[in-house]
């Protein structure tokens, strides 16, 4: 019997040992999460979901505010304002941050729920979202995300590492989800129009705004207010899909623009200028425009900043 145990936990030894270096490889390839959990705690943030996961670029907004960006934004599913981003983002912020700068960023999707969906429970994310299981959020490597959120073959780490060529969706350490697909103008209308009909005849069907994913939104930015300088933006998509949204929530913009008075906050909208953009599939925007539309965020907190003093 001590014989087998002994050979055992050799074995075990050796398996941990194995997972313990190929761990060590993981990197923005890995998926489209990882990184958000392997990097130091920001001071600068960027919130939202996969509109300002793409859009706004952090290089583009520490060479024009000289601070250093985090984009903390997802996607809808995974981070929709509420209980669990809040609690996620408590944990991701550099502790005892003061003049932090706070990009929020908001659509009607990332505040809403579905309709048959109890409010008085948890949100569907607490089960669906690395976010609702994390407590880590600046280890490299990172081991607790990889054993809890990583379905994969643990050499596919190591097989698929940025030094073997970026995958199409590559998260850079700033946060940064950088989307390389063709922008042929046949494949960006395929993927256009397929995203139009999942807006049209799904979420706009089934989705409503949701009074307690704005209370969160309230919440965060109470709880930021107190580190830093706080901007809502709406971040605009195609014209037909911003014509869907705003047919599903026409006081949208009018609602964020009050709780931004409420809370004495800034809030940029520039949901009508989305024909200035170039998108990958209407809903998100092209890595060259997103150089455009960050700096014209930039630019606006400058001039709002300078409009302060």
């Amino acid at each position: 019997m001590k014989k087998f145990l002994f050979k055992l936990s050799f074995y075990l030894v050796g398996c941990a040992v194995v997972l313990a270096v190929l761990g060590s490889f993981a990197d923005g390839n890995t998926d489209d999460n990882y990184m958000h959990f392997a990097v130091e705690k920001p001071e600068n943030i960027i919130l939202g979901d996969s509109r300002g996961s793409q859009a706004v670029q952090p290089d583009i907004l520490e060479g024009k505010l000289h601070k250093k960006f985090d984009n903390f934004a997802i996607n809808v599913v995974q981070s929709p304002y509420g209980k669990v981003y809040l609690e996620a983002l408590k944990r991701k912020i550099k502790p005892n941050t003061k003049n932090g700068v706070f990009i929020l960023t908001v659509d009607p999707w990332n505040l809403s729920v579905n309709k048959s969906f109890d409010e008085s429970k948890d949100f569907p994310e607490k089960e669906n979202s690395p976010l609702g299981n994390m407590y880590s959020y600046d280890m490299s490597p990172n081991y607790e995300y990889l054993l809890k959120n990583y379905p994969r073959s643990w050499f596919k780490i190591f097989s698929e590492r940025e030094e073997s060529g970026r995958s199409n969706t590559f998260l850079h350490k700033n946060g940064w989800l950088e989307v390389n697909v063709s922008m042929e103008k046949d494949s960006v209308q395929k993927r256009a129009e397929a995203k139009l009909k999942f807006y049209k005849e799904d979420l706009a069907k089934t989705q409503k705004i949701s009074a307690k994913r704005i209370q969160a939104l309230e919440d965060m930015i109470t709880f930021l207010k107190d580190k830093g300088s706080v901007y809502l933006v709406r971040i605009p998509a195609l014209g037909e899909i911003m014509n869907v949204e705003n047919r599903y929530s026409p006081d949208f913009s009018q609602r964020i623009e009050n709780i931004s008075k409420r809370y004495h906050v800034v809030y940029f909208d520039f949901s009508s200028k989305a024909e200035d953009y170039i998108y990958t599939d209407a809903n998100h925007m092209y890595k060259e425009s997103g150089k455009v539309f960050t700096s014209q965020i930039a630019d606006s907190i400058l001039i709002n900043s300078k409009h302060l003093k």
